[in-house]
C-alpha cells in the first residue's frame, strides 16, 4: 500500500468539510451581503425583551455588515481546508503540517458557524486522521 492510498480518508473526510464550510459560506455572504433582514424571518415579532436596553451586544451583532464579515472569515477558512485537503492528497509524506493546518482553518470557520457546524466538524476529524496517520514501512 503507498503513502498516498493511507491519507485518502483523511483527504476525502478534510475535503467534504472544507467544500461545506465553502458552500454555506457562499450562501451566508450572499444573503446578508444582500442586507437581507437578519432576525430569521420573524420580523419584529422576536424583538420583545432583547430589544432596547436589553439587548447586550447593542446594534453591533444585528446589523448585516457583521455577519457579512463573519461570513468572509468562514468563506476564507474553507478554501484554506480544500487547499489544505488537495496539497495533502499531492503530498502524503506532509501530512502532519497539512493536519496542522486543516484542523486549525476549521476550528476557526466556527466563527462564521462552519458550515453549520458540520463542515467544521468534518475538517476537523480529516485533520486529526492526518496527524495520527502512520504510513506502513
Amino acid at each position: 500500500m503507498s503513502t498516498r492510498q493511507g491519507v485518502t480518508l483523511s483527504y476525502v473526510i478534510s475535503l467534504v468539510g472544507g467544500l461545506i464550510v465553502l458552500v454555506f459560506s457562499l450562501v451566508n455572504l450572499a444573503y446578508f451581503g444582500s442586507g437581507a433582514s437578519t432576525s430569521g424571518g420573524f420580523g419584529s415579532y422576536m424583538r420583545g425583551a432583547m430589544d432596547g436596553y436589553h439587548n447586550f451586544m447593542g446594534s453591533y451583532a444585528s446589523s448585516t455588515g457583521f455577519f457579512t464579515a463573519v461570513s468572509v472569515v468562514s468563506l476564507v477558512c474553507g478554501v484554506i481546508v480544500v487547499f489544505a485537503a488537495l496539497v495533502l492528497r499531492v503530498h502524503p509524506q506532509e501530512h502532519v503540517m497539512w493536519g496542522i493546518v486543516i484542523v486549525v482553518f476549521s476550528a476557526l470557520s466556527f466563527v462564521g458557524m462552519g458550515g453549520y457546524f458540520v463542515g467544521a466538524a468534518f475538517g476537523i476529524l480529516g485533520g486529526a486522521l492526518a496527524l495520527t496517520y502512520k504510513p506502513m514501512p
